[in-house]
This record gives C-alpha cells, structure tokens and sequence, in this order.
C-alpha cells in the first residue's frame, strides 16, 4: 500500500489543490493532506479552520484524510508511513524553491520520493494568497474555492482592514 502525502498551508484551500487531490488519490492507495503550520507566514485561517474547510472539501474523496504537520513534513512522512511527497507545480516560477525543497527532503528521508503534480490548466495561475487577497478586497472568488470557503473567507473580510465597504477602505482601480 503505498500512501501520499500532499502538506501544505491550504489558506485557504482553492480549486487547484483540490485537483492536486483527486488526482493524488487516483494514483495511491491513500492521501494524506496535511496543514502545515509554517511561522513564517500570517495565515488568515487558524490550523482547526483549514483543516475543517479541507474536511469538507474532500469529504467525498475515496481514501483522502486530513491532518495536521506539527513540525518538518518529512519527519511527518516517516510518522505516518508516506513513500511519496506530492507537491503542486503551478508555473515555473514554482520549480526552483519546489526542486530545492524536494532535494532537501531527500538528503533528509531518502526513502521518501517526492512527486509533482501540475494542475489542470483552469488552476495555473491560483494561489491561495491570490484568493485571500481578492476575498479581502471584496472581490468575487466564486470559482476559486468551494462555495464553504467562500464563506468563511466572507465572513473574516469584515472589518479587516481593506475589505471591501467599510471606510477608510482603500479603492481599487
């Protein structure tokens, strides 16, 4: 049985790394999507929010699990006995930190492969921060993310600085 594991900070998680997902889940045996908990990023959604929102957006998904990654991704691999790191390759802008970290994982865990998905060409240009920006300004994610997240990113827009009808809001042009 030979068991994946897609980690990632999924703030929130968008259409693209649900395709990553399912794609995943077609190829091994059972996926496992961890939350990372990365210092150097201000998430906008606490771990238990995305790990909820990620519950729901693959409740239906054969074989898919959602946990949280206390610490290095590897280490977490070898835990739960995954051989297979999946990572999303958006553009080529991704390649160069993606190789790196897949280089360093292996010098870490050379038992564990690292495997890269791109996704389907409607989610190229995706990004989660992109989503949470266009969230916080009011805009239209509708699309983007599953109809849960939509709302929950609605509901942390208000009264956060930025968001869209409140005054002092910056205006878009």
């Amino acid at each position: 049985m030979v068991t994946a594991l897609y980690a990632g900070t999924f703030d929130p998680v968008t259409y693209g790394h649900l395709d990553v997902v399912r794609r995943a889940a077609a190829l091994f045996d059972k996926v496992i999507v961890g939350v990372s908990v990365n210092p150097r990023k201000a998430p906008v959604f606490s771990v238990d929010e995305r790990v909820e929102m990620l519950q729901e957006s693959c409740r239906e998904m054969e074989r898919v699990e959602v946990a949280v990654v206390p610490g290095l991704v590897v280490e977490f691999a070898r835990e739960t006995g995954a051989r297979v790191l999946v990572r999303g390759l958006r553009a080529v802008s991704d390649f160069e930190s993606e190789l790196q970290m897949a280089s360093t994982n292996r010098a870490l865990a050379p038992e564990v492969e690292t495997v890269f998905f791109t996704p389907a060409p409607e989610y190229h240009y995706l990004s989660a921060s992109l989503v949470s920006d266009i969230a916080r300004f009011g805009g239209d994610v509708t699309g983007f993310v599953p109809e849960h997240v939509e709302r929950r990113l609605k509901e942390k827009a208000v009264g956060r600085p930025g968001s869209a009808g409140k005054e002092g809001s910056p205006s878009r042009s």
